[in-house]
């Protein structure tokens, strides 16, 4: 039987608080929402296909290209897979700096998923602070890569591009800059009244409807699930990495696991660069016949590549799954049913951070 509602509301394709085009399609009673539906497939970009027969080295510019926002996990990867199929070793140096750039990605990401918030909630102060912070991140990112948003950092065996004496200090200093403001930022968040009113108690994801919907990254974090890939991953387990939790489940706490994890990954930047040793950044290897699937945590969530290689290191078969998938299937289904004002149907699907240009690869 047909559900009587007394409003059916549209939101998108193309609103000023979306970053990329998505529709949401509440019903309502009142202002209070009874149901959700994310509605996509504005921006199909069909790369997986354009992947297909094409040589390794192709495939590893076209996969960065799938994000413009976290290209580098995209990168990583896809060339740790093909490392893990060709059996190829990674030089400890390279492998340090790797989460060195990694981490940089995710700072610029974070900042930018929390300026979107506080601009959807109209804090156009708060979201203008950040966003003029998140160029520092990018600045560090073009001074070891050489690029702001397409690196192609990673190569098999190694990275690209070494971190000069002169560049330490330099990073160093930028990094005790985003500290500083963060931790200024976060207060500012953390006290604000209208934030707290705008944010607390509203989008509520519980901890047992986040694992119904297989929600990953600070989504799942924030209520409570103790999942990240990167306690899988043999460099960030050698840095004594801990996962970010909170426990509330709703847009006050995605949005600070975010803020916390930006100086998480502060912190990793520096035991990195305490521990890095002298040596080779490139231990060389070639690419094989075989197949194999990998997954690294992005700024969103677990990423996870399925490549299969020819004898000619040409990309036979390749599967890539995001984290906003399953982000934004939680969003619809819980985050947004229960929501009593209309204002925040937007603020709640920002607040988790979903990326329609992963979603659409």
């Amino acid at each position: 039987m047909k559900k009587v509602v007394d409003v059916s509301l549209p939101v998108g394709p193309l609103h000023p608080c979306f970053k990329e085009p998505a529709r949401i399609k509440c019903e309502t009673r009142g202002e209070f929402v009874l149901s959700a539906e994310v509605e996509l497939g504005y921006v199909k970009k069909g790369i997986e296909r354009i992947m297909r027969g094409r040589p390794w080295q192709e495939v590893m510019f076209l996969a960065e290209r799938i994000c413009g926002i976290c290209s580098v996990i995209h990168n990583m990867t896809y060339i740790e897979t093909v490392e893990q199929i060709s059996g190829i070793a990674v030089p400890e140096r390279a492998a340090l700096l790797r989460v060195i750039v990694n981490e940089l990605d995710r700072i610029q990401s974070h900042i930018l998923a929390n300026f979107s918030y506080c601009y959807t909630i109209e804090h156009e102060t708060l979201a203008m602070y950040l966003l003029n912070l998140r160029e520092t991140a990018m600045d560090m990112l073009e001074l070891i890569t050489g690029a702001r948003v397409t690196c192609a950092y990673m190569i098999p065996g190694g990275v690209r591009f070494d971190l000069r004496p002169e560049d330490g200090p330099t990073l160093e200093q930028a990094i005790t800059h985003i500290e500083t403001e963060v931790t200024r930022f976060t207060a500012m968040f953390e006290n604000g009244p209208l934030i707290g009113l705008r944010s607390r108690g509203i989008g509520i994801l519980t901890r047992e409807a986040a694992l119904e919907a297989h929600a990953v990254g600070p989504t799942a974090r924030a209520s409570g699930i103790a999942e990240d890939m990167r306690l899988r991953h043999p460099t960030y387990r050698k840095l004594g990495f801990e996962p970010v939790l909170y426990t509330e489940g709703d847009n006050y706490a995605r949005i600070m696991v975010r803020f916390d994890e930006i100086r998480q990954s502060i912190g990793l930047i520096r035991r990195c660069l305490g521990m890095l040793p002298e040596g080779p950044i490139r231990g060389g290897g070639t690419v094989v016949a075989g197949e194999g699937t990998y997954a690294g945590e992005a700024p969103r969530g677990e990423l996870t590549y399925f490549v299969k290689t020819d004898e000619y290191g040409r990309i036979v078969d390749i599967s890539v799954q995001t984290p906003s998938i399953m982000n934004i299937e939680a969003c619809a289904h819980y985050m947004l049913t229960g929501v009593t004002s209309a204002a925040d149907v937007t603020s709640t699907f920002i607040s988790a951070d979903p990326c329609v240009a992963c979603t659409e690869r």
